[in-house]
């Protein structure tokens, strides 16, 4: 079964979704010539909002941590793309080392760790789990609440390896998004293939360099297909000199604000599209939802209070906040059970391998979703969402769920372009 999804409107985006069934053979062409020339990230998630009249992605995760939402339908996808991403990294592998966050009690956390074990398991690869907690001095098993174990074991380093006691690994894959930067013991590893590489982490990684390689794809796409990019592609500027808590760097950020509505406005008047426009101001940096506010008018971001101060100043790991994106809001209508709701979809290799609803109940079409009091809704695709169906209706769930996949995937390629290059500089910056 496929979870009821409602949208408010039922023309602009059927339209589009209409444009992507009918030029699926030459979309399906443009993806298979782009991953012939790049190489995609061993997994990635990305959060989609569909307004009706666009359909973009707010945001890619090269270290997705959801994977016990994923339906277990999905299993047979999500282990026969890591046999492919494998083979492509490192084709004799036997065994495989992964390094998670340090959690020892985020329950969910934990079982999309048990979960992505299994799918490692399941490709043929031994699995052991190094941890990066700095008091783990032993091997020290966890007891999950859907029943799984994980066991943490400290790590070792051998030269220019990295491994567990008794286990030495082909690759090392990172579940960890190195947000307080590379620790010692992960530099300078040049005798293993470490997935991701460590400046996909947000010590150095930007959102604004990874919006503006979407940027190019999309218009690239967009010419395939025959459509305005702006479809698919939220506008974006940037201001790199913000200090929230002594208020610098106000100007500039209403500035950017002020800019970027009015662009927005201008498409919504040449759409006819009768919604106020929004953006999203964020760190250029981090996740899990943290350093987020969505304005509407520049004036909002003058004189913020100091509990909107504190909200902005710091991200995951304390980190403080100096840059931030300004991201053109797209409003969500999608609702499950009534209430608003997201797609967040799950890549491995090139392949879409699943997904799920971000849902919350007490936010707005236009508010933050990935926030306190949200759950997920896993989707149990009736057809793999690469395997349209023309004789159905565009907004039919194997047909929407298409749409959601192709630009999940132009997301995944826009983050092949970013990590290819930004490279050169985060090996100057872990040498």
């Amino acid at each position: 079964m496929v979870p009821h999804l409602t949208t408010a409107l039922t023309g602009p985006l059927l339209e589009l979704e209409k444009r992507f069934l009918d030029h699926a053979t030459e979309i399906e062409r443009w993806m298979r010539t782009r991953w012939q020339d790049h190489t995609p990230p061993f997994y990635a998630s990305t959060d989609l909002r569909n307004s009706g009249f666009k359909l973009a992605p707010v945001d890619l995760n090269l270290f997705p941590g959801g994977f016990n939402n994923l339906d277990d339908v999905f299993l047979p996808l999500c282990v026969q793309a890591a046999q492919a991403a494998i083979e492509r990294i490192c084709p004799d592998a036997r065994s495989v080392l992964l390094i998670p966050e340090n959690h020892t009690r985020n329950q969910f956390y934990l079982q999309n760790v048990a979960k992505l074990v299994s799918v490692l398991k399941l490709t043929g690869l031994n699995v052991r789990i190094g941890s990066l907690l700095p008091d783990l001095a032993a091997p020290t098993t966890l007891e999950l609440d859907n029943g799984a174990t994980l066991t943490l074991e400290p790590l070792e380093r051998r030269g220019g390896r990295i491994g567990v006691a008794g286990f030495d690994s082909c690759a090392v894959l990172l579940n960890n998004d190195l947000s307080g930067g590379v620790p010692a013991i992960l530099q300078g590893l040049d005798d293993q293939w470490v997935i991701p590489p460590v400046h996909a982490g947000w010590h150095t990684r930007r959102k604004s360099v990874h919006a503006a390689a979407y940027d190019r794809v999309a218009r690239d796409f967009a010419d395939v297909i025959g459509i305005d990019p702006w479809r698919i592609n939220p506008e974006f500027g940037v201001c790199g000199q913000v200090n929230f808590q002594e208020r610098t760097g106000e100007e500039c950020l209403a500035a950017q604000v002020d800019t970027l509505l009015t662009r927005i406005r201008a498409k919504y008047k040449e759409y006819g599209i009768d919604e106020t426009p929004f953006v999203v101001v964020k760190a250029d940096a981090g996740t899990y939802g943290m350093g987020i506010m969505m304005v509407k008018d520049a004036s909002e971001v003058l004189g913020l209070n100091r509990r909107q101060r504190n909200k902005m100043a710091v991200v995951k790991e304390g980190l403080q906040v100096a840059e931030v994106i300004i991201q053109e809001g797209v409003h969500t209508f999608e609702t499950i059970d009534g209430a608003v709701a997201e797609p967040v979809v799950y890549m491995m290799d090139h392949y879409v391998v699943g997904g799920f609803y971000r849902v919350h109940t007490e936010r707005g079409r236009d508010e933050n979703l990935n926030a306190p009091g949200m759950h997920f809704r896993p989707l149990a695709f009736a057809t793999c969402c690469s395997l349209p169906d023309a004789c159905q209706g565009p907004d039919a769930p194997p047909n929407r769920f298409y749409a959601y996949g192709v630009v999940a995937r132009l997301g995944l390629l826009a983050a092949a372009l970013e990590l290819e290059e930004t490279a050169p500089l985060a090996d100057e910056i872990a040498a």
